[in-house]
């Protein structure tokens, strides 16, 4: 008996990529291949589905952290396997925590998604080693210490320093610290240029 596969991406391309290596595997059936996250939570309800191809982040409503989470709720054996392109640095710490099986970029592909799908179904739990490394001015995203990105996710939300100060639990002086040090790193000249360009190429992706 073929797995019943559900593709949920909001943009057409990736779907029909998907939905072409489903048909093509005598192992698959495509089971539906839907826009939206929501869509998804409804279908799995009430119908079965063995594995799904969940991508992060959607256009609107919830996106594929929140809907795996909801239907592993319900549906704990069906296996999931989340699909991005961004790099948002709490993608795969969330993931594992929600207890998402296995994890695939989809610009670095480090396994064929039919190879993943398939050692995925066999109960194994495939993540990349690491996230992928962005350039972020002169400065790459692994030269970020945690406390500065835990600076920068709240910076990008158009936070004071005693805003983020105060959610974090530090002083104002350690906040304008971190972004003093996160300007010097990177060479753009204020924080309000650092937080449009690490959410522009994906850094940081707040829910």
């Amino acid at each position: 008996m073929a797995y019943r596969v559900l593709v949920v991406d909001d943009y057409m391309m990736p779907r029909a990529v998907f939905e072409n290596v489903i048909e093509n595997a005598e192992q698959y059936t495509l089971a539906a291949s839907l826009p939206s996250a929501q869509e998804a939570v409804t279908f799995c309800r009430h119908s079965r589905v063995d594995l799904i191809l969940m991508d992060v982040v959607m256009m609107e409503g919830m996106n594929g952290l929140e809907a795996s989470r909801k239907i592993k709720e319900f549906s704990p054996k069906t296996r999931i396997i989340l699909v991005t392109s961004m790099p948002e640095i709490s993608y795969i710490r969330k993931a594992k925590e929600i207890g998402i099986e296995s994890f695939w970029y989809k610009e670095i592909q480090e396994v064929p998604i039919l190879e993943l799908m398939d050692r995925t179904m066999a109960g194994e739990s495939i993540y990349p080693d690491n996230t992928p490394t962005l350039n972020c001015g002169d400065a790459v995203s692994t030269d970020f210490t945690e406390a500065e990105l835990k600076v920068l996710r709240i910076l990008v939300e158009g936070d004071s320093n005693q805003e983020i100060a105060e959610k974090l639990g530090v002083s104002q002086r350690t906040v304008k610290m971190h972004i003093e040090n996160m300007l010097h790193k990177t060479g753009y000249r204020n924080r309000i240029e650092l937080a449009i360009k690490v959410r522009a190429d994906g850094l940081i992706i707040n829910d």
